[in-house]
């Protein structure tokens, strides 16, 4: 046994056994490299778990019954690139430069694929600092890849999601993204989209009844600005004009076109993958897909370097919240918040809300809530899926680091000393600058074949 890891200690972290993932020191898989590099068995089994023969698809999801409908994912890809349901464009370094997506004051220029770029592994390289996003105005959290976003059950940074469908509210009512309303969106979904919609979903209520539904425009639908007051803003629920003068039956109506809205674009969201790539090929035989270097790095990383212990699994993430003590900085804007409450915030938001996975708009229920938030989640984060992630521009939730060369420094130092909220779980590393260099390589060996990238 190596000398490195105990058997037993791996079975009680991931419940396995050597028998029980098909591999052996006479089985397939690196042993000894041509470049001379070797693994034990131990680390053979763990590269078992992050490389299965084949990667697993999107996890079913009983809250959509539309996930893998491909009528659906055909109208969430076009809901998906569509700017025509945002509002106005507020905040001032909107200068129709290439790092914005229009001027101060113009409309109709925000979708979904506006800070999740499809070149881009679905994360954000536009924007000012490749750090955080500037739609309508700036966000406060670096965009997320969206490449087997499928695989999560908890969404967003902090899990104040716990569903695809019901995060597109979000961007949608957020005045420094869309910018825009429940309302406005199911008009114009009725308006550009209703054929579409209703070969899936069925039949729309009759929006275009203006007695019902109060008709807003691009220019009224949202709010003006980061100073604008609750009533200055229209149609946007829980601001003071949520769905003016409407009976709560048809309100009731349009937040369901807006499920089936967001129904449909997580059906295309579940079919963006990053796919296998050299690591795969590696761990399935072909010992030389890997450089030598790229080999010392996977041994750092499962082994000195304590990465496996959260970037578990085959798509390098355990799903779960943790606070690594990053001192937030300013990030070509003001607006990043150095003492964030991360999940024990979130989490008590999504438990909380009506579009959750235990509510009327949940197509069903797989426990996937928590029953209560442990003060322990105070700062803590979701670890983010490290598949397709060398060609990224930003890092960590501020988008504050810029390299992997950064990251890999941040976390073999432990993590900064003070400055953020929670209890840091890091401890540092001793690492030198060549395991650091081939721990990096490793990263960058993590890019799949992008299947869907077209």
């Amino acid at each position: 046994m190596s000398k490195r890891f105990t058997f037993g200690a791996l079975s009680a972290l991931f419940g396995l056994s050597i028998a029980s993932i098909g591999c052996s020191s006479k089985g397939d898989g690196p042993s000894v490299t041509p470049g001379g590099t070797s693994f034990t068995d131990d680390e053979r089994a763990l590269i078992a778990t992050l490389a299965p023969p084949t990667l697993p698809p999107s996890k079913p999801d009983p809250t959509n019954r539309f996930g893998d409908d491909a009528n659906a994912a055909a109208l969430g890809k076009q809901l998906f690139y569509d700017t025509r349901f945002s509002g106005v464009l507020w905040e001032g370094d909107n200068d129709g430069s290439e790092a914005a997506l229009g001027k101060l004051g113009d409309t109709g220029k925000v979708a979904c694929a506006g800070c999740h770029q499809p070149d881009a592994a679905f994360a954000d390289h536009r924007s000012l600092g490749h750090a955080v996003s500037l739609a309508a105005g700036w966000t406060l959290r670096r965009s997320p890849s969206l490449y087997d976003v499928g695989q999560t059950s908890l969404i967003m940074w902090d899990g104040r999601r716990d569903s695809l469908f019901s995060q597109v509210f979000g961007p949608i009512e957020a005045r420094n993204e869309m910018n825009s309303s429940r309302l406005f969106v199911a008009e114009q979904l009725f308006e550009f989209h209703r054929a579409d919609y209703e070969k899936v979903f069925g039949a729309m209520p009759p929006l275009d009844d203006a007695k019902r539904f109060p008709v807003l425009t691009p220019a009224t639908t949202g709010c003006k600005g980061a100073g604008t007051s609750p009533k200055e803003c229209h149609g946007m629920p829980g601001d003071g004009a949520e769905f003016d003068g409407m009976t709560a039956a048809d309100q009731d109506a349009v937040t369901g076109v807006i499920v089936a809205f967001g129904k449909a674009i997580a059906a295309y969201e579940r079919t963006l993958h990053c796919g296998p790539g050299r690591f795969d090929d590696f761990a399935h035989g072909k010992t030389e897909a890997l450089t030598a270097s790229e080999q010392r790095g996977l041994q750092v990383f499962l082994g000195k370097g304590k990465c496996v212990g959260c970037h578990s699994g085959p798509f390098f993430s355990d799903e779960k919240f943790h606070v690594v003590g990053l001192h937030a900085e300013l990030v070509a804007t003001t607006v990043i918040d150095p003492d964030d409450q991360g999940a024990v915030v979130g989490l008590a938001s999504v438990l909380t809300d009506s579009l959750n996975s235990k509510g009327k708009w949940s197509d069903g229920d797989d426990g996937r809530l928590p029953a209560s938030v442990d003060p322990s989640m105070l700062g803590a984060l979701r670890t983010p899926m490290l598949r397709c992630g060398g060609g990224r521009q930003s890092f960590m939730h501020t988008g504050q680091l810029h390299t992997l060369e950064a990251v890999v420094d941040f976390f073999a130092r432990g993590g900064d000393p003070h400055g953020f909220a929670g209890k840091n779980e890091l401890q540092p590393l001793i690492l030198d600058d060549t395991e650091k260099a081939d721990l990096v390589a490793f990263l960058k060996a993590l890019d799949g074949t992008n299947p869907t990238k077209e």
